[in-house]
């Protein structure tokens, strides 16, 4: 795990919002709850959690969604990427986990909304798969090269 000395940064894909954690996220948790899979777009969302005066706004202005009376949502406006989850007057704050430069670093501990959980989902990981670069033949490589913010900042 990235330790806490460290600068712990993330972002939205374009590059347009950026931010950074002052302390390790105190917990991280996935939620299959059908909220978070629409907020999302997938079948969960991964969450870091910290108090929000640990969260530091770098680069840009987060757009916020109400997604009920008690929470938001943050992203950005320029590519739609998920940024964070809060309830409102909690104190509190998540950053999306994707979102943090180093994702791999925090693995998830705890799982909310179960209920929402796909009844296939433990047969996923037993998928036959690719790497990215191997679905693309070598003559298109470069029309796939990503536009996207790279992790940490330059």
């Amino acid at each position: 795990m990235i330790g806490i000395t460290q600068a712990l940064t993330g972002g939205c894909q374009c590059g347009a919002v950026r931010y950074r954690l002052k302390q390790a996220p105190s917990r991280v948790s996935i939620c299959f709850c059908r909220m978070c899979q629409k907020a999302v777009g997938g079948y969960f969302g991964a969450f870091a959690g910290s108090a929000l005066d640990d969260l530091v706004w770098t680069k840009g202005q987060l757009s916020i969604f109400a997604s009920s009376e008690a929470a938001e949502r943050g992203f950005c406006s320029s590519c739609g990427t998920p940024l964070s989850f809060s309830y409102r007057g909690s104190g509190r704050i998540s950053v999306t986990a994707g979102s943090l430069d180093d994702p791999a670093a925090y693995p998830p501990t705890l799982a909310h909304g179960v209920e929402g959980r796909m009844p296939w989902f433990d047969d996923l990981c037993r998928l036959s798969g690719s790497s990215t670069e191997g679905d693309i033949p070598p003559g298109e490589i470069a029309r796939y090269r990503s536009r996207q913010h790279p992790d940490q900042e330059s």
